[in-house]
């Protein structure tokens, strides 16, 4: 019942000193810790120091009877070893601050010490001295050593003078193979922070102790001592073991132990910090509140756990009020008996961008003093090669796209608009928004609503189109700058997840639908020849059969229907070899085709999709080979980041070499109006009567409402916090050049434009950073978007000077296009909650992922949730199919009404998970929140006096230390099988300790 009652609540000693040690200096960062252990070897007379394992995160061994690295694994410790450790540290000696600036010296500091502590005799000094001070043989230069070891094996006299000739031989030997030690040093180099500092273990056995010789030394200046660590990183703390014969085993636990211990971010921290032994031993008891024990009849010791793709932040553990309200991370890490349950996920949030200001056009201040101190950087940063695959993967989907809404605008508007008029408009309003726009990172195209708006628009065949559409657009430019006026876009706050992941789901599904729908349709003009059968081809053939020479008629009546540009011979044909012309030169020459083979055509839809396939799989599979295992980490990137380019070229190649005739990207050719009979400008007046002029704001209220939402919406899904965007958002700034650029592209005859959401979200993922520099083991980490404007630029340029490419576009098969449609579509819909519980629909539940979501939730009502999205999504899709189309931006305001609406089928606590808590059930936690704290501030406050703290260190666990020679109490019982992980990276894998 006591150890119930001390383990249960309350704040531990040990935490409790830790919170005062750590809560001085708190702002400056400690530097990451290197780790090497170094064991002594025996040969013969001869010793020196081996290296046997290495931490930068997580362990890395060098594997025995072979000359390489083990992979990264999890450190898994020996209970007992922890326990010996501490016993360690309370008898060793403890040199902290120790000014050293040479190995020797500080050899000579730690053993005047031991002798002056009456740990050792005086008569050891030496022998001491001259084992610590061998020399030292690391992994990646084994062989080299094996050599030098064999030529300087002529001083074997163990004393201490001829140590330090071996020593000053071995760094002459070193020094003449400088270059090449260097370049292996790099490649492991890359790996350690430019700022970071070594800890050095150096663990024994010597037959002239009868007990372990303990040491912990913290220097007060990082010191970079010779060959004692394996990369040029200056040394910060030593730890020294030697003990007699017969320990190995326990000594190198002991070892494994400290080195993982000064690799955690906590512990380091305590090291770096620490003002005597007792706070050493508060860390190690903080460390040993945390581990996680696992079974030994359920795990196999010997197993290397893989390092975790992700693994939680030490800030919690680190935080002064984590450790204040908790005391013990265990008491909330998950598990059965955990608080996790009653945990509440992070609410949703979405800046001050959206917060309503109340003057006029204070959002829209907000937002151009909020943008204007990165214009600089908003170019600067843009300067980067992976910029390069960007605007070439963003370019051809917008001339994709341009070309097809100009194809489809020009069926639907007589060519009053067409792809001239695409091509144009989108190069125009993409520049200026890129330009001026708040963020730049957002890609604007047209839209399925729209194109359906303007055909409704031209059926109206009783009033002028191009006036009543002009007078249209600028109706929607003022609405839209009254939304900008009035911080009409707060109401964004209002749009959670829900409503997110059904709209942007529905535009993933458009851009896949329609990519599939465009390769069916080349079955219709490419069919398949199933005619034709493989055994028959004996029996195939196509004659050419000359023409009637005597029957000048049928030769002057061929001239007569002959294309001007093909000239006809000024021989007599009769001295041709009919039977040797081309299928082109006998129709050129007047001959006829006679064959039941006369008709066959290849099989361009099969090659169609082929290229439409091949080029989609091929780029998911060189976007996954950024994370395989071969060749370098700078190749595995470059592939990565061109996989979607490298794509496009091996296809298009694969294309040419084969010769078909398969359908092509067409460009236009010359700067003009789709159309002959208008021009570049629109007239407002002398068409339409009068009425029109202020009617026209009725549709245009449609037009209005559509842009704010698919703009906004869109402007949310890239602004999400998990894109990690450090520039802050500009919704109104957005919204203003939105509506401006309606009013130019109205005057000028070309298309609207708004947020494209699929393009949007490739252009983000095409521009995502990860870390360089990671931990042998550790998973490159997302650090988040470059954020800058000028791949948003350069993309609009290329596609206003695509009229001038077209000489080389023409070369790109419509097929590889579509695939790139296609991954675009599938690649936006990763990540979204929405089709991940959709897949749970076809999943056992002992098959299904470990959401956080259904940790919490019931799985009857996660899928009730889906349930009612997949309603919702079926819903707008059926609408944008249809005429009723024109209603669409009202059904994506009804997506809000719905999402409100499940208040009252579901508990906040279900929502908070699954969705978002709206804005106004927020600040009421918010407020309860507070209060729970300010209740929780006040009983802590309560016991606090004037009088001394009492020492916050814990009694002292006894436990047998006979097995390492060190004294100890009576024996409780000893868990020598128990395995422990270091704690950041196994929480999950066991129950707690």
């Amino acid at each position: 019942m006591d150890c119930i009652e001390g383990c249960g609540g309350g704040v531990s000693p040990a935490a409790e000193r830790l919170r005062y040690i750590l809560g001085e200096d708190d702002d400056m960062p400690t530097p990451t810790l290197f780790t090497e252990m170094d064991t002594l070897q025996h040969d013969g007379d001869e010793m020196e120091w081996k290296e046997s394992a290495r931490w930068v995160k997580f362990e890395e061994k060098v594997e025995e009877g072979g000359e390489r690295w083990s992979k990264p694994h999890v450190s898994t410790l020996t209970l007992h070893s922890l326990f010996e450790l501490r016993t360690c540290i309370q008898t060793g000696s403890v040199l902290l601050d120790l000014e050293g600036y040479s190995l020797p010296q500080i050899v000579d500091d730690i053993v005047d010490r031991q002798v002056a502590d009456g740990l050792i005799g005086p008569e050891l000094r030496e022998k001491v001295s001259f084992v610590l001070l061998r020399k030292h043989r690391h992994q990646h230069k084994k062989p080299i050593h094996l050599s030098l070891a064999d030529m300087g094996k002529s001083n074997n006299s163990p004393t201490t003078s001829g140590l330090h000739h071996s020593t000053e031989d071995l760094r002459a030997k070193s020094g003449s193979l400088g270059r090449l030690r260097e370049s292996m040093k790099n490649k492991f180099m890359k790996k350690i922070p430019r700022d970071a500092e070594a800890s050095n273990v150096l663990i024994g056995e010597v037959d002239f102790l009868d007990k372990p010789f303990v040491a912990f030394v913290r220097l007060a200046q990082a010191t970079t001592l010779g060959g004692l660590t394996e990369v040029p990183v200056p040394t910060r703390f030593l730890f020294v073991l030697l003990g007699p014969h017969g320990k190995g085993k326990s000594y190198n636990e002991i070892g494994r132990a400290i080195a993982t211990l000064m690799v955690d971010d906590l512990f380091s921290d305590v090291a770096y910090k620490a003002r005597d032994r007792d706070d050493l031993v508060a860390g190690i008891d903080e460390f040993l509140d945390e581990v996680i024990v696992l079974p030994p009849g359920e795990w196999d010791p010997k197993i290397r756990i893989e390092p975790p793709k992700k693994v939680p932040s030490a800030d919690m553990r680190k935080s002064v009020l984590n450790l204040n309200e908790l005391g013990q991370v265990n008491g909330t890490a998950g598990g059965p008996g955990g608080g996790e349950d009653e945990e509440m996920p992070t609410p949703h949030e979405l800046g001050e961008e959206l917060q309503f200001t109340g003057r006029f056009c204070g959002g829209l201040w907000l937002d151009i003093k909020r943008k204007v101190p990165w214009i600089l950087s908003d170019f600067s940063q843009g300067f980067h090669i992976q910029s390069i695959s960007a605007v070439l993967f963003i370019y051809l989907g917008c001339i994709t796209n341009a070309i097809t809404f100009g194809g489809l605008l020009g069926d639907a508007t007589d060519n009053y608009q067409g792809v001239m008029e695409s091509f144009l408009g989108t190069a125009l309003a993409g520049t200026v928004f890129c330009l001026l726009g708040g963020q730049p990172l957002i890609i604007l195209s047209s839209t399925g609503p729209i194109l359906i708006f303007e055909k409704l628009l031209y059926e109206s065949n009783t009033i002028d189109y191009m006036e009543l559409r002009l007078w249209i657009g600028l109706h929607s430019c003022l609405q839209c700058l009254i939304l900008v006026a009035t911080d009409a876009s707060y109401i964004i706050k209002y749009i959670t997840r829900f409503t997110e992941e059904g709209f942007s789901s529905l535009i993933s599904f458009i851009f896949i639908s329609d990519a599939i729908k465009k390769m069916v349709g080349s079955f219709k003009y490419y069919p398949i020849n199933r005619v034709f059968k493989p055994d028959y081809v004996t029996t195939y053939r196509c004659d050419c059969i000359a023409p009637d020479q005597g029957e000048p008629l049928l030769f002057s009546s061929f001239a007569a229907v002959s294309p001007p540009h093909i000239v006809l011979p000024p021989y007599n044909l009769t001295g041709l070899d009919w039977s040797q012309l081309s299928k082109k030169e006998c129709v050129k020459y007047g001959g006829a085709l006679l064959g039941n083979a006369c008709k066959y055509v290849p099989d361009l839809a099969l090659i169609s999709f082929i290229l439409f396939f091949g080029t989609y799989s091929m780029t998911v599979s060189l976007k996954k080979f950024k994370t395989s295992r071969y060749f370098p980490t700078k190749c595995r990137s470059l592939v990565g980041d061109f996989s979607i380019i490298i794509s496009i070229l091996v296809f298009c190649g694969i294309d040419y070499l084969l010769g078909l005739d398969t359908p092509k990207l067409h460009v236009p050719t010359e700067v003009k109006p789709t159309r002959p009979d208008r021009g570049w400008v629109v007239m407002p007046f002398g068409k339409n009567p009068w009425w029109v002029y202020v009617a026209s704001g009725v549709p245009a209220l449609l037009v209005t409402i559509l842009i704010f939402m698919d703009q906004q919406i869109s402007a949310v899904i890239v602004n999400r916090k998990e894109n990690k965007l450090k520039k802050g958002c500009g919704y109104h700034l957005d919204l203003f050049w939105v509506g401006i650029l309606m009013a130019v592209c109205s005057f000028l005859g070309l298309p609207w434009y708004v947020a494209a959401t699929v393009i949007s979200i490739a252009h983000i993922d095409s521009l995502k950073m990860e870390s360089e520099s990671s931990a042998p083991g550790e998973q490159p980490q997302f650090l988040g978007v470059r954020e800058q404007r000028l791949t948003g630029i350069l993309v609009f340029v290329l596609t206003g000077v695509s009229i001038f490419l077209a000489p080389v576009l023409q070369y790109i098969p419509m097929p590889v296009l579509y695939g790139v449609f296609l991954y675009m579509g599938v690649a936006s819909l990763a990540g979204i909650q929405f089709w991940e519980r959709i897949k749970l629909y076809l999943m056992p539940a002992k098959h299904q992922p470990d959401f956080s979501f259904l940790r919490h939730v019931p799985l009857r009502r996660v899928h009730l949730f889906t349930l009612v999205q997949i309603i919702c999504l079926a819903v707008l899709w059926t609408l944008k199919s249809t005429v009723a189309a024109i209603i669409f931006p009202v059904m994506i305001l009804g997506l809000m009404v719905v999402r409100k609406m499940m208040d009252l089928m579901f508990s906040q606590h279900d929502l908070a998970w699954l969705d978002d808590i709206l804005p106004e059930k927020d600040k009421k936690k918010e407020k309860d929140g507070k209060k729970k704290k300010d209740n929780k501030r006040t009983k802590a406050a309560e016991p606090e006096s004037d009088e001394e703290p009492k020492s916050p260190l814990p009694p002292p666990v006894k436990i047998p230390m006979d097995t390492i020679g060190l004294p100890s109490a009576p024996d409780p019982p000893s868990p020598p099988s128990l395995t422990v992980s270091s704690p950041p990276s196994l929480t999950h894998l066991a129950p707690r300790l």
